[in-house]
């Protein structure tokens, strides 16, 4: 399979939900211009992190990889599949793969640590700054990992969207504000890849794990529901052979899919007792991709309801 891309790079945010459409991003408006952009993503459900970054890190549903805020830290990574990570590692041994997450569980709970991934979370970069903070820290640090090492996989999770939803309520102003800042983050991102000479033959994706809800102006909020508010995302990509528009139909388990089709990695058969990653049609300039199988009424995961901030809360 030819490979497309030498380089893939994911801006996830946990919480953002589908409220960019709604938001002050300019920086996400010009990067994303000529992409292929929806906010209608279809999250997991219950919508809730663990269940989320499962999906987007594993490419299956979370009757499959049983990944819950309860157990991430203990449980078997994936209900016995590989993550995104070791699909890549399995094919290409030397290639230089980057975890840099706000949520540290992500980390050993989905992206396996005995395959050289580099990986640092938010407790590395200091253990008593706000996520706000380490965001920062973790754009700063991508832009010298990208100039130097230039890796072929740069993964970044962000939880301040999150954090602000549930403290505020998402779609606040508050919210909002926080996620102009976020924005701002994405340009210097972006700005990053072209630094490092690599923007023509990169793919940059952006998603994030959920939505929620909004009771009111600063009146602390929760998600894991099925409402419109909380199971739609922004899943957004730019690249050279990126159709511009917005694809038919998109699930946020496609990501892996879709990053190991940019790699020239081909992907498992669908299989709904396992992989049901797939690359949403019109989302790639490319005529043989045209098939994508309705999963939208397959959750499997009991009802969970999240009411407190950062994406390792409990759940009831």
């Amino acid at each position: 399979m030819e490979r497309k891309y030498s380089h893939v790079v994911v801006y996830g945010v946990d919480g953002v939900g589908g409220f960019i459409e709604k938001a002050d991003t300019p920086n996400f408006d010009r990067i994303f211009a000529d992409g292929s952009v929806t906010h209608k993503a279809l999250a997991s459900f219950p919508s809730i992190s663990a269940e989320g970054w499962g999906s987007i890190l594993i490419g299956a549903s979370p009757a499959v990889h049983e990944l819950t805020n309860m157990n991430i830290g203990s449980h078997p990574i994936g209900g016995g599949l590989p993550s995104l990570f070791g699909r890549i590692r399995k094919e290409h041994p030397d290639v230089n793969l980057c975890a840099l997450c706000c949520w540290g569980v992500l980390v050993g709970g989905i992206i396996e640590t005995d395959i050289g991934v580099h990986t640092r979370i938010r407790s590395e970069y200091s253990e008593t700054a706000a996520c706000e903070e380490i965001e920062e820290m973790i754009i700063d640090d991508a832009a010298r990992i990208l100039k130097e090492e230039k890796p072929e996989l740069l993964f970044i999770e962000f939880d301040s969207m999150d954090k602000a939803g549930h403290l505020y309520g998402y779609g606040s102003k508050k919210y909002y504000s926080r996620l102009h800042e976020v924005d701002t983050l994405l340009g210097r991102l972006w700005k990053a890849i072209e630094d490092a000479g690599i923007a023509d033959d990169t793919l940059l994706l952006l998603t994030g794990d959920h939505g929620g809800q909004y009771h009111g102006e600063d009146i602390p909020s929760d998600h894991g529901g099925w409402t419109e508010d909380e199971r739609y995302v922004t899943f957004a990509a730019r690249g050279k052979n990126v159709k511009k528009g917005c694809p038919d139909d998109a699930n946020i388990r496609d990501l892996p899919a879709v990053i190991l089709y940019a790699l020239g990695i081909e992907a498992p058969e669908f299989d709904l007792e396992g992989w049901t990653s797939q690359i949403p049609v019109g989302l790639y300039d490319d005529p043989e991709i045209d098939t994508y199988l309705d999963i939208s009424g397959e959750r499997g995961a009991a009802p969970a309801i999240s009411k407190v901030q950062y994406t390792s809360e409990e759940i009831e």
